[in-house]
Formats: C-alpha cells, sequence, structure tokens
C-alpha cells in the first residue's frame, strides 16, 4: 500500500511580514497625521517660533543686569571702605595684602590687584592711580603690630631690585602695621622708596584720603586727567 505525499503546511512567514508591513504603515499615518497636525497649529500660532529666542534674550538680560548690580554695589562697598589698623593685625598675611589692594580700588585704582605669593619678586599689590602712575606695593605684615620685629634693609633692597627693572614701577612702596629699622630709613631716602608705618597705615585705612596725598615727593602724572 503506498503512501500519500505529506502536504506542506503553508508558511507563516508571509502572514508575519505582512502583519509587520501593515503596522509600519499604520504607524507612518500617525506620523504623518501628527506632523500635519504639529505643523497646522504652529501655522496659527507663529508666535511659538520666536519663543526660544526670547527665553534666550531674556535669559542675557538678566545675566547683563545681575553683574552691573554685582558691580555697583562692590563700587559702593569698596569706596566706602574703613580698617582699624588693629582689625589689619589679626588677618593672615595673604589676607592683609587684599586689604591693601582693596584700600587701592578704594583710591581710584580700578586695576589693582594681588599678586603676592610664591614668585612675586617683590610685589604683593600692583595697581595703577587715576594719574597714570604704576604702583607696586610689598606688604610686611607683623602680627604683633608696632611690637613686631622691624622691616629692614634686606627687604628694601630686595623692593628697589624689582620694583622697577621687572613691574615698571612708578611708585615704589613698602608697607607694613609694624615699624621699620632706622637703616631701612635712610635706605628707602636714598632710592627714592615710600615707606608706609603703622601710623600711616592707620590714617589711610581708617580714612578716605588717597595713598599718594599722604606721601611726600610722589612722582608727577604720567597723564593729565580731571583730577589733576
Amino acid at each position: 500500500m503506498s503512501r500519500r505525499p505529506s502536504r506542506r503546511r503553508p508558511s507563516k512567514k508571509r502572514g508575519s511580514n505582512g502583519q509587520f508591513l501593515l503596522m509600519l504603515g499604520l504607524i507612518g499615518v500617525v506620523i504623518q497625521g501628527l506632523l500635519a497636525a504639529t505643523l497646522s497649529w504652529v501655522a496659527e500660532h507663529p508666535w511659538i517660533l520666536a519663543l526660544p529666542i526670547l527665553v534666550v534674550a531674556g535669559a542675557g538680560t538678566a545675566f547683563v543686569l545681575l553683574r552691573r548690580e554685582a558691580a555697583r554695589r562692590e563700587r559702593v562697598r569698596v569706596q566706602g571702605l574703613r580698617y582699624l589698623v588693629e582689625h589689619l593685625d589679626g588677618l593672615h598675611h595673604t589676607q592683609f595684602e587684599y586689604a591693601v589692594r582693596d584700600l587701592m580700588r578704594r583710591d581710584g585704582c580700578q586695576d589693582a590687584r594681588q599678586v603676592g605669593g610664591s614668585g612675586d619678586n617683590g610685589a604683593d599689590v600692583k595697581a595703577t592711580d587715576p594719574f597714570g602712575r604704576r604702583w607696586v606695593i610689598q606688604c610686611k605684615h607683623r602680627k604683633a603690630g608696632w611690637a613686631g620685629s622691624a622691616v629692614g634693609t634686606p627687604d628694601l633692597q630686595k623692593l628697589n631690585g624689582t620694583g622697577r627693572q621687572i613691574h615698571g614701577g612708578d611708585v615704589l612702596v613698602m608697607l607694613t602695621n609694624g615699624r621699620f629699622s632706622r637703616p631701612a630709613l635712610g635706605f628707602a631716602r636714598s632710592q627714592h622708596l615710600h615707606l608706609v608705618d603703622r601710623n600711616l597705615l592707620a590714617q589711610w585705612a581708617a580714612g578716605s584720603t588717597p595713598l599718594w596725598e599722604l606721601l611726600r615727593a610722589i612722582p608727577p602724572p604720567r597723564r593729565s586727567t580731571t583730577l589733576s
């Protein structure tokens, strides 16, 4: 008795492919509909396209205004800055340098900056006054104030050797909340260096008179200004 040839079952592959294509078609129709609806809505509300630009512009304007306000507050703070010399005694030597920088800014030296640290070549604060003169200031902080060790000639020699040649200073200042030795006083006079001791520092820091009006024999202005 002969066997009948077995029938092959219809492949499910064709059915699966058909369902997949149908699903892709439906997804395409949905996406096309959403895109058309979005374009139609944007056409009716064209202002929405400008919204990101307005947001960015608003954020930029707010940033500029905040910076201007911060700068204004800083100017007000600096212009009214006062220090008692006893307060300066309690500062770390780096904070002392920043305090001197702020006092120079109060006097109108807008570019005053603290530069002290390793490899500073004898300069702790540098500034340009409203008359164009470049100031190079070396700070010597004494925790004990006047009772601390006197600033001596070696420190002045370093300032004298670098202040003009390296830093291009017109006014070289050695400033301390303490005192200077007698040889240092003579050396400063001979080399046209300016000394600010504890007494002069107290007068400058607690008052409102610019430092160049408290020192003697300051070089003439580099440029004429409305202040000269």
